[in-house]
Parts: structure tokens; sequence; C-alpha cells
């Protein structure tokens, strides 16, 4: 009997001491090709691997995965650097640990076969845009490289219906589109974009997708896991692109069509090989340009922003 018991207690302990860590990720949006590395990473088991029980959680709103994480409501939260920054602005405790895009993906569309050939072309014209105070910024940015004014377009806040705003003629251009889906979807009814990239037309570079946590927490040593195997999932994907899509398919029977194959591949090139690794220049350069903008009031140390955990 007494054999037994001590059989028991060690499975017991045994089990207890190797159980997974709960780890809680609130996405940008809802599952998609965009997120493709965290699910490769999942699907093939490197967040076990690093004992982690990754939970994903699709926000209802896109703006609440950093609120959730600064109330502690959640671990990680996936977002976009402008917006980070305009949060850390507003006093959120926030701070970026990881990378999972680190371009810009927004661009400016319009019809191929339409009028506009050149950003110039835009003088007297209908831009689209959607609620993100960037994008505004953006647009302004882009017509002012090519000796343009805001004054010079008519803006229209379409919200979130760009694409068929502009394939409706309610506008001609449209700004905030993703290269990886939109254009693409676009281009499957028949409706071919003429993109402008506005990195090109003297928008600052910046990270499109990043990881953020409560600054309180960035000694739970979770978080190096889970970039570990970020990291592990980043390369099988770009290694074994048709393979994961697959996998990924299979899994989320509701978005095995066309539009989101194509977007996964599109998608691969832009994931950061070192998640953990940002540009301390870039980011202090696009602080300065958002403060310049009016879209931040103060620029803060890069070491307020953003840590390396890898050096930590």
């Amino acid at each position: 009997m007494l054999r037994t018991v001590t059989i028991f207690c060690l499975m017991f302990f045994f089990t207890v001491a190797h159980a997974s860590e709960k780890l809680i990720l609130i996405l940008d949006w809802y599952a998609n090709p965009g997120h493709a590395p965290l699910f490769v990473a999942k699907d093939k088991g490197f967040f076990e691997e690093e004992n982690l029980n990754l939970i994903f959680i699709g926000p209802s709103n896109p703006a609440d995965p950093p609120k959730l994480v600064a109330a502690q409501k959640a671990d990680i939260a996936l977002t976009y650097q402008p917006q980070f920054l305009e949060q850390v602005d507003r006093g959120l405790p926030l701070i970026r640990i990881g990378t999972l895009v680190d371009r810009p993906l927004d661009v400016m569309a319009v019809l191929k076969n339409g009028p506009i050939k050149r950003i110039e072309d835009l003088k007297g014209k209908r831009v689209g845009y959607s609620t993100s105070s960037l994008n505004s910024t953006t647009l302004k940015t882009m017509l002012n490289h090519h000796q343009l004014t805001l004054k010079e377009v008519q803006q229209i806040n379409v919200h979130y219906d760009l694409t068929q705003a502009l394939l409706s003629k309610n506008v001609d251009a449209i700004i905030g589109v993703m290269r990886t889906f939109e254009v693409i979807q676009m281009e499957l009814v028949n409706q071919p974009a003429r993109i402008f990239y506005p990195e090109k037309n003297g928008l600052p570079a910046y990270s499109e997708l990043i990881f953020v946590i409560h600054k309180n927490n960035a000694h739970d040593p979770r978080f190096k896991k889970f970039l570990a195997a970020l990291k592990k999932g980043v390369n099988y994907l770009k290694e074994h692109p048709e393979e994961t899509w697959l996998l990924f398919s299979k899994n989320h029977p509701e978005l095995n069509d066309e539009l989101n194959r194509r977007a996964w591949f599109a998608s691969i090139p832009y994931f950061t090989l070192q998640p953990t690794a940002f540009d301390e220049p870039e980011w202090l350069h696009f602080a300065e340009f958002m403060h310049k903008n009016g879209l931040i009031k103060i620029i803060h140390p890069i070491n307020r922003y953003a840590i390396d955990l890898t050096k930590e």
C-alpha cells in the first residue's frame, strides 16, 4: 500500500513539474495568413518543446489587445508599431518584446486600368481612408513627397470598406490596404490594383506587427521561450511553405480558399527571421516622425519602447 501511494505521489509530482505553462496571446485580428509563423509553431509543437501552452484569442476590436495586456488580462498582444507608440504616449504600461513583420505592409491603391498612373494624378481626386490616425498622416506624407498637399485631394472616411469603395468607384484611391491581402482580393475579381508604397514615397520605415507585454512582466521567463518557439516557426515556414499551408488550411477549413492561399505565400517574405531584434535608430526615427506630425506628444528613450530579451 505504501509503495502504491509513493508511486502515485511521484507520478503526480512529475506531472505537475512538467505541466505546460499557459500563455495567452491576443491577436490583432481574427486568425489569418498574416499570423502564419504562430500557427506553424503551434502545429509543429515548437511551443510544446518550450513547455508552453499557447492560447490564441482573436479580438472583436483590433484596438483591444494592447488594452487587455495593459490590464493584465492577457500575457501578449500582437499589435502595430504606430498604434503602440500612441498607446505608450497615452501612458499604457506596455513594452515591445518581439516582432513578427519588421516593415510596412500598408499601401495606397488605385485601379490599374484607371486614370491614376502616379501620385501626382491624385490632385483633385477622392481618397478613401479608414479610421486609423496614421492613414491621414501617411497620405499627407506621400502627397508632400510629390509636391501636393491634403487640401488638393478630397479625403473620405470609408471606415473598413476600403476595397469596396474603390471597386464601386466611390473613391479614386484608397490608403491603408494590405499588399498581402486586399491587393490579391482585387486581382481575384479581375480588378487589379496599381499600388504605391509609403516607404518609397516619404514615410519612414516601421514594423507592421509587433508583440507587446506589460512592462512590469519583462523578466517573465515564458517570453524568451515564446520567442524561441516563434523563431523556429518562422524558419520552418520559410523552408516548407506548401506543407505548412496544407496544414493550416486543414486546421482552419473556413480559410481554405484561393484568397487565403495566395495571401499565405505572399506574406512569407515579410516575416522576420530574428523576432527578438529591432533597429533602434529606425524606431527612434519613426517616433520623431510621429511627434513631428502630432501623433504623439513625447519621444521616449528607446528602452521605454522596446527590449531585446536575448540581452536581458
